[in-house]
C-alpha cells in the first residue's frame, strides 16, 4: 500500500479493516510521537477504532498540550494512560492520573489539559451512529 503526500498514515479504513481489530497502544504510541510532523496545540492524535456508534482516539500529549474546550454528541471516556491530565467541565475539574478516568454525558463541554507528557485514550459512544 501506498501512503500519499499529504497523508501521514494509511486511513482509518485500511488500519482498521476486518472483524476483529487488535490494538497496540504502546507501540500505536511509540509510532504517532516519532512522526515527523509537530504537534497541533501539543498533541499528537489517532483513531485507533471507528466502528458504528464507538470511536476510539489515542492522544500523545507533549507537557502544556491542549484540547480546547468541545463537546461530543455521546457518552465520553477520557482515560489517562501515562502522565497527569486536567479535565474541565462546567461543573467542576478532574485531574486524572496514569489508570484514572472520567465519564461525561453526551454533549458536555470539556477541555483537556496536559499537566506533564501525557497518554490518553478517548472513547466516545455517539447516540446515534453516524
Amino acid at each position: 500500500m501506498t501512503i500519499t503526500d499529504d497523508r501521514l498514515r494509511p486511513p482509518p479504513s485500511v488500519r482498521e479493516a476486518g472483524p476483529e481489530l487488535p490494538l497496540d497502544l504502546v507501540a500505536t504510541l511509540r509510532a504517532l510521537r516519532a512522526e515527523p510532523h509537530p504537534p497541533t496545540q501539543g498533541h499528537r492524535q489517532i483513531s485507533v477504532a471507528h466502528r458504528g456508534p464507538l470511536r476510539l482516539v489515542l492522544f500523545a500529549f507533549d507537557q502544556g498540550g491542549r484540547l480546547p474546550a468541545h463537546q461530543a454528541p455521546g457518552l465520553v471516556t477520557i482515560l489517562a494512560l501515562a502522565g497527569r491530565l486536567r479535565v474541565r467541565t462546567p461543573r467542576g475539574t478532574h485531574e486524572l492520573e496514569a489508570g484514572q478516568a472520567v465519564l461525561l454525558d453526551p454533549d458536555i463541554p470539556h477541555d483537556v489539559e496536559a499537566l506533564v507528557e501525557s497518554d490518553m485514550l478517548l472513547a466516545v459512544h455517539l447516540l446515534e451512529p453516524r
